[in-house]
């Protein structure tokens, strides 16, 4: 295979070939040099016996010049290594044999041919070189080529001269390549050392903060546990992650929210002592090793420094962030000595810590255990039920206060336990949203009321409306809107008769998301509803916004109306702010006449609860609404 025919020099080829290129011209011109002086120093000399040597071979030359110069490298290689070693064995040949100065070329053959040639010419070059010395040799003395001995003079020691000096510049070429390739080499390896420890630690540590990873965190707490156990000392893990750290991302970006991670990995490191380790777990969670440690008062007291330093606002392009922590403490060796256990407690314990109100700290108790097996063992039901149809759906009327007509039935959940029997939603929603199960179960919920209130429609109850409860996490999967335009197509449901039960909580953290399906659904003719109006911001912007066609008042308030003025006064205010908007109010947990009297001076629309009746299976429901409107029920008032 050829080189490019344009110039070596003109910038194509690899640097390995402009290199070779490079030093062929040097010997070349180097050759066709010393054989000129040769020529010059016989022409002085009158001496025409070596002429029928230097002409071809500079000839030859020429042509492996031309070749180097048109980038046949492999052919310029040839040329220059057969025609100096020809050129040079006939004028040993032809002159004083193993004597004549032109022997001293030999070695800057055989250099230039390991280097340059390639291996095979390297060992035919010796080996024609051996060869045709030992023939020298033999034929001198066997007597039938006798070489003349050469007596010395200034055009031997001038022969000698160039001899040495050409093998001395093609030595010094080829030894200056040497040098550079193994610098090369060298500068090689250091950058393979420097990659592999860049490697390394990648390995062992957060590319976005550079805090020590999970692995190394592990290494070191092997490292800080058999220091504790020599000094009978303690070690604290704690789980520390940055509440509600999804809304820096979603309301600034990823990029300011990778920026809040770094300021708050170095405010970590700033308040904890050299021989701590804060690493980044993943997301916005940090793990932290105590080393050294002699209570639980200097863990908490540290703990509270690290809540109080990441309390501080954070000026982050332009804008101040203000974010808080929760953290969970596990402590060794009393909560355990295994790393991956003391770990999973402090997780643990950090969820106690946000279920107690977030920017707080919570150290490890055992019944935090406790309290994660049940949740397992509740999600592990909650599949298998799931999956053998022991969910069903029981149905509470809703009634329009005014003539106690029925106008709707809110659709509760129950899990009929093969064992424990009915089971009521306390005891399993919050594992399900926990487990993520709820979308699977809130998506059955919606078919299952949707293709019930259709049978009920046909049966003749058509104007009844079914509400369903939704939960955030459904809506934060993004499988909300689906679900309801299935279950409405599957059941054949005129959407003005299914209602979606939204908490405040949802809509207080409003999004640009949340508000288009939301809209869509609205302009479906789906209803919303704010479930536990009051108890939590009650924020009437969302009111307008989302178009809320239902305000329901939390039963709390509702059962102590007659006996505390404040809720009364709670109630009141709902009520109004509800007609001021033109929507209707539905009171949860009516249980006695003289609640749903002051309900009914007060102006609330609708009510529901265990005046009228508990929740029902779908069949007794039917029943009791037939019974009901039979009956013509009046509200019966204290």
């Amino acid at each position: 295979m050829h080189a490019p025919s344009s110039p070596a020099w003109s910038g194509s080829g690899d640097a390995a070939t402009r290199v070779r290129s490079r030093r062929l011209l040097q010997l070349i011109a180097a050759s066709m040099v010393g054989f000129g002086i040769s020529v010059a120093s016989d022409i002085h000399a009158a001496d025409w016996t070596n002429l029928d040597v230097h002409v071809p071979t500079q000839a030859v030359l020429g042509v492996a010049l031309w070749a180097c110069v048109r980038g046949r490298l492999r052919l310029a290689s040839a040329l220059l290594l057969a025609t100096v070693t020809a050129a040079i064995s006939l004028l040993v040949w032809q002159n004083a044999g193993l004597r004549d100065p032109a022997m001293l070329a030999y070695p800057g053959i055989l250099v230039f041919a390991s280097t340059m040639a390639g291996r095979r010419l390297f060992y035919l070059t010796l080996a024609v070189v051996l060869g045709f010395v030992t023939l020298v040799a033999v034929a001198n003395v066997q007597g039938w080529h006798v070489n003349p001995v050469p007596t010395h003079s200034f055009a031997n020691l001038l022969d000698v001269w160039v001899l040495l000096a050409i093998d001395a510049f093609v030595i010094w070429l080829l030894a200056g390549d040497l040098q550079s390739a193994l610098a090369g080499l060298r500068a090689e390896n250091a950058r393979v050392r420097q990659s592999q420890a860049h490697v390394e630690y990648l390995a062992t540590h957060d590319a976005l903060t550079g805090l020590p990873n999970r692995a190394l965190a592990q290494d070191r707490f092997v490292q800080a546990a058999a220091q504790a156990d020599r000094e009978h000392a303690g070690l604290a893990v704690i789980f520390l992650d940055l509440d509600d750290f999804k809304h820096v991302n979603d309301s600034l970006g990823h990029p300011q929210g990778d920026a809040l991670l770094r300021d708050a990995s170095r405010r970590l490191v700033d308040t904890l002592r050299q021989s701590d380790t804060v690493c980044r777990q993943g997301g916005d969670e940090f793990l932290i090793l105590l080393a050294d440690v002699r209570d639980a008062d200097g863990v908490a007291a540290t703990a509270l420094k690290l809540v109080a330093a990441l309390a501080q606002p954070f000026a982050i392009d332009g804008h101040e962030i203000t974010t808080t922590a929760s953290l969970g403490i596990a402590m060794y060796p009393g909560d355990g000595r295994d790393f991956d256990e003391l770990l999973k407690k402090a997780d643990m314990a950090m969820y106690d810590a946000k279920a107690a109100g977030r920017n707080t700290l919570r150290f490890f108790a055992d019944d935090m255990n406790a309290g994660l097996q049940e949740h397992v063992r509740l999600v592990a039901g909650l599949r298998t039920a799931l999956a053998q149809g022991e969910l069903t759906l029981h149905y509470q009327p809703q009634l329009r206060l005014a003539d106690g007509r029925i106008v709707g039935a809110e659709a509760l959940l129950r899990w009929r336990h093969p064992v424990l029997g009915l089971v009521p939603p306390s005891t399993f929603i919050r594992a399900a949203e926990q487990s993520g199960l709820v979308v699977q179960i809130g998506a059955w919920v919606l078919r299952e009321a949707c293709s019930q209130m259709k049978r009920w429609h046909d049966a003749g109850l058509a104007d009844l409306v079914v509400s369903v409860n939704v939960s955030p996490v459904q809506f934060q999967r993004g499988s909300i809107e689906r679900d309801v335009v299935n279950a409405l197509a599957a059941a054949g449901l005129p959407a003005h008769a299914l209602e979606l039960e939204l908490t405040e909580s949802l809509l207080i953290h409003d999004s640009s998301k949340l508000t288009e399906v939301l809209l869509r659904l609205r302009a479906q003719g789906v209803g919303l509803a704010i479930d536990d109006f009051g108890t939590g911001y009650s924020n009437l912007g969302y009111l307008k916004r989302f178009e809320v066609g239902r305000l329901k008042i939390d039963q709390s308030f509702v059962r102590r109306l007659p006996a505390d003025k404040h809720d009364e006064a709670i109630v009141r205010a709902i009520v109004q702010i509800a007609q001021s908007l033109q929507l209707t109010t539905i009171a949860e947990g009516v249980e006695s006449a003289a609640v749903l009297a002051q309900l009914v001076e007060m102006g609330c629309t609708e009510g529901q609860g265990l005046l009228w009746s508990a929740a029902l299976p779908a069949q007794d429901f039917e029943a009791y609404v037939r019974r009901h409107r039979a009956v013509g029920w009046v509200p019966r008032l204290a």
